[in-house]
């Protein structure tokens, strides 16, 4: 029983050793990384919306054929 009590007691303290330890491996990224990162996103915004614009342009006269000029 004293064991579990314990173990449970433990956790909070592995925790916010392993997330001190997390933080203070990070380092903030130069300006040539981050400037990839904000491309890399920026370039998936764009084939995400094209899908999309595709699919919707694709979906209207499909739609319409199906429900009738109503």
């Amino acid at each position: 029983m004293s064991e579990t009590l314990q173990e449970l007691a433990d956790l909070p303290k592995e925790f916010i050793r392993d997330g001190t330890q997390f933080m203070n491996r990070c380092t903030k990224p130069d300006r040539r990384e981050f400037l990839r990162l904000c491309q890399a996103i920026a370039v998936g915004f764009l084939i995400m919306g094209a899908i999309g614009y595709f699919i919707k342009l694709i979906h209207i006269p499909v739609n319409n054929i199906l429900v009738g000029g109503s």
